[in-house]
């Protein structure tokens, strides 16, 4: 089974009610509480992202930030882990408006262009920069991971205009 990280934008009344109740929390999770185009499947580019931006040299601050997109921030709801829907052991997280708008910032300053640069060109280099679900991608790599990136920075700005809170979690 495939691990994939998956967003969710939600305003900040909904997300007090998922860290109050498991069912709330659920039915985000389960993809039947937001609308569709609330939701994004990242599937596993998260993690050759978090790579690719530490080889952009991007600043400490701005890496800092983004790892919080990865990893979000402190966990949604702690008994979530017990409910039988749960069946990763990473927990759900999250980001509150301000912490969106920052890292919506963060991704705005690395350029597509940034990422697409640091993609190796050696295909036996892959591996080793950017992790080794890198090195299975069919096609233009560079393209790719570029491309991953601007949809997350567009899905964040979003967020962040409309002044939502984010989820995170692996499936």
């Amino acid at each position: 089974m495939a691990v994939t990280q998956q967003l969710a934008r939600i305003p900040a009344t909904q997300l007090a009610a998922c860290r109050q109740s498991v069912e709330a929390l659920d039915e985000l999770c389960s993809f039947t509480s937001t609308p569709d185009e609330d939701y994004l499947d990242m599937s596993w580019w998260p993690v050759a992202l978090k790579r690719a931006w530490e080889l952009t040299g991007a600043n400490g601050r701005i890496l800092a930030l983004l790892r919080r997109e990865i990893d979000g921030d402190e966990e949604v709801n702690p008994a979530y882990r017990d409910h039988p829907n749960t069946i990763w052991e990473h927990p759900v997280t999250a980001l509150e408006p301000p912490q969106v708008g920052d890292v919506a910032e963060a991704l705005r300053a690395v350029t597509p262009g940034a990422v697409h640069t640091v993609v190796p060109s050696n295909p036996d280099r892959i591996e080793a920069e950017l992790g080794r679900t890198a090195r299975d991608v069919v096609g233009d790599l560079a393209e790719q991971l570029a491309r991953q990136h601007t949809i997350l920075r567009d899905f964040y700005e979003e967020a962040a205009r409309r002044q939502l809170a984010i989820v995170l979690w692996w499936d």
